[in-house]
């Protein structure tokens, strides 16, 4: 088997083969996931994972030094960067769990509906392999490993119809997901959590906890429309 052969058609763009009624049931199969408690108990972790990635990320854009992360089943997690205790940095840093499931959301919905689901799933494959050094739970890295298998095996044994479902599916759990998320931090417990994104934002910069829940709900409004802009272009 020629591997440069292999992996260059593996990473190929396809034709987009999504329509608006293959949309119509990746969201039905997203609200399930997101609405139906049992289900969702089970795949939140997803969008927590995402959650603490963002933080990392952003984290080593602006210069800080990712040095570990761990997700919970419950929607909680940390991520730890190592630098300066205040500035942009740190801001941004902290800023950056909210928005960050709503942005890959959209990112991967707008890749399965333009014939870019492999490069994206290969893309959060070398991701997840990369994370693996930085996991500190024996949960974490249950998690990170079930979700390489996944993907590596959905972009390994290609079919480009099931690989642009399966990416604008998860695409919109993330997407919806994140709505949730948002709407526990607002919540009676959310709000009176000292160690809470908002709350540490307000820590840093003074600005009041709930301006920093609008601007998490500004971006997953935008998402929210960018996503549907996406869908009527299908129709």
């Amino acid at each position: 088997m020629d591997v440069g052969t292999e992996l260059t058609s593996r990473l190929g763009s396809a034709t987009p083969g999504l329509n608006a009624g293959a949309l119509a049931t990746a969201a039905l199969a997203a609200l399930a996931v997101v609405l139906v408690p049992t289900i969702w108990l089970q795949l939140r972790i997803a969008v927590t994972l995402v959650h603490e990635l963002g933080h990392a990320i952003i984290g080593i854009a602006f210069g800080r030094r990712f040095t570990g992360f761990v997700v919970r089943g419950d929607m909680s997690g940390h991520a730890v960067t190592v630098g300066p205790a205040r500035g942009i940095g740190r801001i941004a840093t902290t800023w950056a769990g909210y928005p960050m499931p709503a942005l890959v959301g959209l990112l991967m919905v707008w890749s399965a509906t333009t014939g870019y689901a492999a490069a994206l799933l290969f893309a959060c494959l070398l991701t997840l392999v990369v994370v693996l050094v930085f996991v500190r739970s024996a949960g974490t890295l249950a998690t990170v490993a079930a979700a390489g298998v996944g993907i590596g095996a959905l972009w390994w044994w290609r079919n480009d119809e099931v690989q642009a479902l399966a990416v604008v599916t998860t695409g919109l759990v993330l997407l919806i997901g994140a709505w949730r998320h948002l709407g526990a931090l607002t919540s009676a417990h959310g709000r009176h959590d000292r160690g809470s994104d908002a709350a540490v934002l307000r820590q840093l910069t003074g600005i009041p906890a709930f301006v920093w829940i609008g601007t998490f709900g500004a971006v997953l409004a935008a998402g929210t429309w960018a996503t549907l802009q996406l869908w009527l272009d299908l129709a």
